[in-house]
């Protein structure tokens, strides 16, 4: 994460938000300006950009918003992470990020997966929020008939958990071999 805050550049930023975000690559990329409510600080990413096709919304974190607010300074067009020509980067940007700091071992999507083994592993928070923060749909249907909130404030309280995390020094860097962990 160190490495990645001194990086420079959109694909960089978009990397970072990918993270704190716990969101998949496509749904960052397509982000779009009329997605994301500042004042609710919440991000709400339309069901036909989601696996599971339905509408998935997003608590955002300070330093989720702070990545916006540097990217509104400088982007005009309606998305939030545009490349040169203002159109959307390709998904393989941000794993030319990684490439190019030295981590081409490490999958964006693998992000989404530390995110799920630090909520399990370092966590107490239900499998329910940790699932919803992930946009995953129960795996029992009667659970799911019953469980229909989103619960947003519990996973508001998560994600700023998670940027809190990511921002702390007890991160582990991704370079070095397991056996060291």
């Amino acid at each position: 994460m160190a490495d990645l805050s001194s990086a420079g550049g959109i694909a960089a930023s978009m990397l970072y938000f990918l993270i704190l975000t716990a969101c998949r690559t496509n749904e960052v990329v397509d982000a779009c300006w009329p997605e994301i409510d500042r004042p609710s600080s919440t991000w709400k990413i339309p069901g036909e950009r989601m696996k599971m096709h339905q509408d998935h919304v997003v608590p955002l974190s300070e330093p989720a918003l702070a990545i916006l607010d540097k990217m509104r300074d400088s982007s005009e067009g309606a998305l939030i992470f545009p490349n040169l020509d203002d159109g959307p980067f390709s998904e393989n940007a941000m794993l030319a990020v990684l490439n190019r700091l030295g981590y081409g071992h490490v999958t964006v999507h693998g992000f989404r997966s530390t995110f799920a083994t630090w909520a399990e592993e370092c966590t107490d928070y239900p499998d329910g929020v940790r699932e919803a923060a992930l946009a995953h749909k129960y795996k029992s249907e009667t659970t799911a008939a019953y469980q229909r909130g989103r619960k947003l404030e519990k996973r508001r309280i998560l994600m700023n958990d998670w940027a809190q995390f990511l921002e702390g020094s007890n991160v582990v860097r991704f370079d070095k071999p397991v056996s060291q962990f």
